[in-house]
């Protein structure tokens, strides 16, 4: 039991909750708007200047990247190209060309 001698005993204790109920936050102070968009021209410049600076991909895995959001946009227009309606009836047409799900099969492989 001696291992146990440094263990604090007592009840647990949850953050933001005191003994007689929820904790009061702080409030943050007020900014002024020129401050804050200050703030966002600079830190707008510095995500720039890492996305340069980190850019460790090679030219083949950019070239890659390029390529797969082209073919995004292009399934992008082609869904956005038809209507809900025209979407409808292709595959109206297309369930047409189907058998129906209640033809008997063809069971016997002798004949």
């Amino acid at each position: 039991m001696a291992e146990y001698e440094q263990v604090q005993k007592g009840p647990l204790k949850l953050k933001g909750v005191s003994e007689l109920g929820v904790k009061k936050r702080k409030k943050k102070k007020d900014k002024d708007k020129s401050q804050i968009l200050e703030q966002m021209v600079l830190s707008k410049k510095n995500e720039e200047e890492k996305k340069r600076g980190l850019d460790k991909r090679t030219p083949a895995q950019i070239a890659y990247e390029k390529m797969q959001e082209k073919r995004q946009m292009e399934r992008i227009l082609k869904k956005a190209s038809k209507t809900h309606k025209q979407r409808v009836e292709d595959f109206n047409r297309h369930l047409d060309t189907l058998t129906e799900h209640y033809d008997i099969p063809k069971v016997s492989w002798t004949k």
